[in-house]
């Protein structure tokens, strides 16, 4: 089984991953590209449908590919998935699409990760409506103390996004939470995973090496959970 190593830094949604000593990446692969998971060590996958890139022409497509790859071993979640009000496909479809990925995530027993943009009632409103068992991420976060409560809440966890987290104005939010439920990410972006620990690890006071520590424990928790019976 691939899994990061003690001292690792974690980057828990990446795209374009490369092997990197240190660096243990989460790639994520987008239904609509040509690409499958493969054998690397220090990286593993999730594979969802993006709204951005879902239309009526291909949905039938998207998630007949998700259904059949999530069995992979080296997914170890689906998405990201979720909503987009600014760009993508039709709400309607959005939102049937995004509950067909939930029941792969429910079916495959495989947690689910999100991508949310000014979409926050509809998340919830799936949440409440499906009560999945899986746990959820939301990736790419930058929103309030007080909207990261409520998801928390739900039992869903956080990953920030790097450009918000990298700001002396997400200091406060990052003390805020609860240290169980935070991830880190690039998202893919021309930035260090490491400069993002250092930022994170000062904003809390704490030592780089027990961010690392702390993250490790959420990985472990998030990806393998016991499953219910």
């Amino acid at each position: 089984m691939n899994l990061p190593e003690a001292g690792d830094y974690i980057n828990i949604h990446t795209h374009g991953a490369s092997k990197t000593p240190g660096i243990f990446s989460v790639e994520n692969i987008m239904a609509h590209e040509d690409r499958i998971p493969k054998d690397v060590p220090g990286i593993v996958y999730t594979y969802g449908i993006h709204p951005w890139f879902l239309s009526n022409d291909n949905h039938d497509q998207l998630i007949n590919s998700v259904r059949e790859i999530s069995g992979d071993p080296r997914i170890t979640a689906i998405g990201e998935a979720g909503f987009d009000k600014l760009k993508g496909a039709s709400p309607d479809l959005q939102m049937s699409t995004f509950e067909e990925q939930i029941a792969v995530s429910e079916e495959r027993k495989k947690p689910l990760i999100i991508h949310c943009v000014r979409a926050w009632d509809e998340l919830l409103a799936s949440h409440k409506k499906l009560c999945p068992e899986m746990p959820w991420l939301v990736h790419g976060f930058r929103g309030s103390v007080e909207l990261a409560r409520q998801l928390l809440s739900k039992g869903m966890y956080l990953s920030f996004w790097f450009d918000f987290v990298l700001r002396a104005e997400s200091a406060d939010l990052l003390r805020s939470l609860p240290e169980d439920r935070i991830f880190l990410e690039t998202d893919g972006a021309d930035v260090d995973i490491r400069d993002i620990y250092i930022k994170v690890s000062k904003d809390k006071d704490i030592a780089v090496n027990e961010l690392k520590s702390i993250i490790l424990s959420n990985f472990m928790e998030f990806f393998y959970q016991p499953v219910k019976e």
